[in-house]
């Protein structure tokens, strides 16, 4: 029993100063656990909070690499365009050009659809939508907007950006635009040159004639091709063309090639150039001779061609018929005036087959060969008059010989 009781005793005393202890420490314990649960709480929200953070520093750069690569898209069609845009104004130039026998070859065009790009689209299809221009796919294709995710924003020296992707195939897309108008300048270029080539040749080659180059028929030209296209009544003053870049400068210098080299071959193609009688022999030149008639030294004014009674005479040039009759020592004779204050004369004539004031054609018949007037046999006397001045035909033949490979 006094066991028991002291056991009693004891349990009660520990009872006793464990139930005082409680209500004295009761508050700090109390206040021990909140403060725990308050820091595991604000811990859990700083990691929150940082992971917030970090979704929006990926977000961001989303949203700013596809604004980047939406601008880069626009730019690149900008360029497409002008250069499409360019291409429409060569169109004409080149017609030009193929109409005066300049071989202009495939000026390239660029290749980009419009309708690939999407300003609206995310940065992603914009990128595929180069990879399908360039011809890439294959396992870049996997890279999409997820190499941005939180786990693995970027793997540097493995894995390439999306930034980085999307330079380096504007960067392919941008240089191969500038090839094409690299490539646009330099046919231009080598278009000009060779209507300047043409052009001076044709000069050279008239002015071996005797013949000026005539600037007047570069207004012939340009009037026709106005004529042509049914443009409207146009005017106003002169004022120097506003040319400001290199593309606009290579243009206005084609358009001036190309009228200079059609002003050359239509003054060329309007002179009489051509051979009378292309099947006939010469049988007497242009300078002094003995007289068949009078046995003494005189000037023979033209060329005489072998030609059988009735062989068809055709003219040499175009123009319009100002003799048509029997004149003197001509016997029958066709005279045509061919501007320029040249002239030609074909006599001998067996009959005449035009009229005073006839448009006479390159190649039209307009006589047959004979042996009227002062004439020793049936033959063709043909004569070039440059202001009434008789000049050797000869010139005027070798002239059409060379010039065959520019204006034909």
């Amino acid at each position: 029993m006094a066991a028991l009781a002291v056991c009693f005793l004891c349990v009660f005393t520990i009872g006793y100063f464990a139930a005082t202890s409680y209500l004295v420490l009761r508050d700090d314990l109390i206040g021990g656990t909140m403060a725990r649960q308050a820091r595991m709480q604000y811990d859990y929200e700083d990691r929150i909070a940082a992971l917030r953070a970090q979704v929006d520093r990926v977000t961001s750069r989303q949203l700013l690499d596809q604004q980047v690569v939406e601008e880069k898209v626009e730019k690149l069609l900008e360029q497409q365009m002008a250069l499409s845009s360019r291409h429409g104004k060569l169109g004409s130039l080149l017609e030009r050009a193929e109409d005066s026998g300049l071989s202009s070859g495939e000026i390239p065009i660029p290749a980009i659809n419009p309708k690939a790009f999407d300003k609206r689209a995310d940065a992603s299809g914009g990128v595929k939508a180069i990879e399908r221009l360039m011809g890439l796919g294959g396992a870049e294709e996997k890279t999409t907007l997820a190499a941005y995710a939180p786990a693995s924003v970027v793997q540097v020296g493995r894995q390439e950006t999306m930034s980085d992707r999307a330079d380096r195939l504007f960067s392919k897309v941008t240089l191969s635009l500038k090839d094409i108008e690299r490539d646009q300048v330099a046919r231009i270029q080598t278009l000009t040159t060779g209507a300047f080539e043409t052009a001076d040749a044709i000069d050279t080659i008239l002015a071996h004639t005797g013949i000026k180059p005539d600037e007047r028929a570069a207004d012939k030209a340009a009037s026709l091709r106005a004529d042509e296209s049914n443009d409207t009544a146009i005017g106003g003053p002169f004022l120097e063309p506003e040319t400001t870049e290199a593309f606009d400068n290579s243009l206005v210098a084609l358009d001036s090639a190309l009228l200079r080299l059609e002003r050359a071959r239509t003054q060329a193609k309007s002179l009489p150039f051509n051979n009378p009688s292309p099947a006939s022999d010469i049988t007497s030149r242009f300078g002094n001779r003995l007289d068949p008639f009078l046995g003494r030294l005189a000037l023979h004014a033209g060329i005489d061609f072998r030609a059988p009674v009735g062989t068809k005479i055709h003219a040499t040039g175009p123009g319009t018929v100002i003799t048509a009759a029997r004149t003197g020592g001509y016997g029958n004779m066709v005279e045509i005036d061919h501007g320029n204050g040249i002239t030609t004369r074909y006599a001998h004539l067996s009959s005449i087959l035009v009229n005073v004031g006839d448009k006479i054609a390159t190649g039209d018949a307009i006589a047959k060969s004979g042996s009227t007037g002062r004439s020793t046999g049936p033959h063709l006397h043909y004569e070039v008059r440059l202001h009434g001045q008789a000049v050797d035909p000869m010139r005027f033949l070798n002239a059409g010989i060379k010039l065959s490979q520019y204006i034909n």
